[in-house]
């Protein structure tokens, strides 16, 4: 499967989505529960994250993700310790005979995928990486449906889903958490913060409606001598409030290019 490059577009659009995400009422229970038991392996998850230098809420998501939380099974796609995998990735890991232990068997998978070569987990970073374990498949065969692997149980995602390998359904829904709303949540209850602070802008111009611009809006009409229509649409005139404000334009306006 092509690989999706990590681009400034790609991250702003990460960071959007992160910061407008809102998990299901409906789900905060069983979210918390799922976070509960996530921290109460944390020595786990950090032990692994000592030897691959990947961050532990990064392992312990996608841990949820493929296994339920499961130590009995591999890291790689959930299938069971005592023999190597089955499923895709099948035949890891490579070295060493089973059963394998938990531990070894995650960082094998996490060097499969050069996550260990990662420096930098800034929050576009981590939630780029956690997309690619999953795959690239919703983004380049089904780009309508955002990735449930990261916003299911969120408003970013109703239903479609893969049900197998290169099997998809329009009306399936994926019944786990995403993990950017477990991230979402870590970071909330103040278990965890990145390492770098985000650089990309979290309102950008544009000649249509924007979510969550109407709250810039009203920040702005606040101010002394800025007067803008509250409708949600980030375009020249609440660009040029930016600038009067802050000393520089909205990211994208184009007038930044002069």
């Amino acid at each position: 499967m092509p690989k999706i490059n990590f681009t400034r577009q790609l991250a702003e659009e990460y960071l959007r989505l992160y910061r407008s995400c809102k998990t299901d009422p409906q789900k905060f229970d069983e979210v918390d529960s799922t976070v509960e038991s996530l921290l109460a392996n944390r020595a786990r998850y950090e032990a692994v994250s000592a030897e691959s230098g990947a961050p532990w809420y990064f392992i312990a998501a996608i841990h949820n993700m493929e296994s339920g939380q499961d130590f009995t099974c591999h890291l790689h796609n959930g299938d069971p310790l005592s023999e190597r995998t089955v499923h895709v990735p099948a035949g890891r890991p490579r070295k060493g005979e089973p059963p394998f232990s938990w531990e070894e068997s995650a960082l094998d998978a996490l060097e499969m995928k050069r996550i260990d070569r990662i420096r930098s987990w800034t929050l576009e970073r981590t939630l780029y990486e956690l997309e690619g374990y999953n795959g690239w498949g919703y983004r380049l065969y089904h780009p309508y449906v955002l990735t449930p692997y990261l916003w299911s149980f969120s408003n970013h995602y109703t239903s479609g889903k893969y049900t197998a390998d290169g099997r998809w359904s329009d009306t399936a829904k994926s019944k786990q958490c995403g993990a950017a709303v477990i991230i979402r949540r870590l970071e909330q209850r103040g278990e965890i913060s990145f390492e770098e602070p985000s650089k990309a802008p979290l309102f950008f111009y544009s000649t249509g409606r924007v979510e969550g611009s109407e709250k810039l809006q009203e920040f702005l009409n606040g101010l002394e001598g800025i007067a803008l229509r509250v409708d949600g649409w980030p375009g020249k005139k609440t660009s040029d409030a930016v600038k009067k404000a802050f000393g520089f334009y909205l990211h994208n306006d184009p007038r930044n290019s002069e």
